[in-house]
């Protein structure tokens, strides 16, 4: 009887095994063995040297390139974010549109989401190159000489942005999934009501996906600064290391310079950075993120208030 119950109660545990073995393996396992690393001069050919907070003192006192790269991925997480969140927001109310082969616009939308970091780098590498690229193509039709958008250190940044905008088609399908969830009724009272289609975006549509946003933001903001694929193809690093991104220092250092300790130190300021944004984006979200539960349950205790007062 206990071995049958045990075997009921373990059953569950059993079928999702697979997936705590890998995470413990392929996640918890780095994680731990990296910080550990953040406290070693950890050379890839030598044996390994305790620095205690070494690493992370040198990269705050003597290494100037850190705060370059840290203040290069600020910049790009503050265009970049906003940037992102507004074409996907924008391209999932296009798409909810009643009008014909919308459908097919929905997938045109998606496929750049679905193309690799090396692919979208080859092909915005052809779109933006300064002499045969064709978006200077284009500007030259409107007689405008377009900049060196790689090789010229004011431009090459947005340059990136630019490129990373690309696959936004993930984002626009969770935005456009939000928006179609939102009852016809409610737009139907509002346009009866006198609401023009602006109004009721800003007074319905926006309001309600609040949470969405919510989610987008966050996500968008460890993305960019975990942007390494297509700034190192694009540019690596350059012109005069304008692009230095912080993902691809620490990599660098890794890989390039073989100071595994230094750049799991370097990882680690990146996961309590990303941190507290994501902390502080949650702290404000009281403000201006909306729910339906939590709006019934406020109408329920003023409902609950009057009844007293009777």
């Amino acid at each position: 009887m206990k071995q049958k119950k045990f075997l009921k109660t373990a059953t569950p545990y059993l079928f999702i095994m697979p997936w705590i073995i890998g995470f413990v393996v392929f996640t918890v396992g780095p994680l731990i063995l990296s910080l550990i690393m953040s406290f070693f001069d950890w050379p890839l050919t030598a044996a390994p040297e305790f620095r205690g907070l070494g690493n992370y003192m040198e990269m705050f006192t003597s290494d100037k390139q850190f705060w370059k790269s840290l203040t290069i991925s600020l910049k790009y997480a503050a265009i970049f974010v906003p940037l992102n969140m507004g074409i996907a927001l924008f391209l999932a109310m296009l798409i909810t549109q009643p009008v014909k082969g919308v459908k097919i616009y929905r997938t045109i939308f998606y496929i750049p989401a679905v193309i690799s970091g090396v692919a979208t780098s080859i092909i915005w590498g052809w779109i933006l190159n300064g002499e045969y690229g064709v978006l200077n193509y284009l500007l030259s039709l409107l007689g405008i000489k377009g900049p060196k958008w790689l090789v010229d250190p004011a431009w090459a940044l947005f340059a990136v942005i630019l490129a990373s905008a690309f696959g936004v088609g993930t984002m626009m399908l969770i935005f456009y999934t939000d928006i179609k969830n939102i009852p016809i009724d409610v737009y139907e009272a509002a346009s009866i009501d006198g609401a023009s289609p602006a109004r009721q975006f800003f007074s319905i549509t926006l309001p309600i996906i609040t949470p969405t946003i919510l989610f987008n933001l966050i996500t968008s903001i460890i993305s960019s600064f975990q942007q390494v694929t297509l700034v190192m193809l694009l540019t690596g690093g350059g012109p005069l290391k304008s692009t230095y991104f912080y993902g691809l220092y620490t990599y660098n250092n890794a890989f390039k310079h073989h100071k595994l300790g230094y750049a799991s130190a370097n990882a680690w300021v990146m996961f309590i950075i990303i941190l507290l944004l994501t902390a502080l984006v949650f702290k404000s979200s009281s403000a201006w993120v909306f729910y339906e539960t939590e709006a019934g349950g406020s109408k329920k205790q003023k409902k609950h208030k009057r009844g007293g007062r009777k």
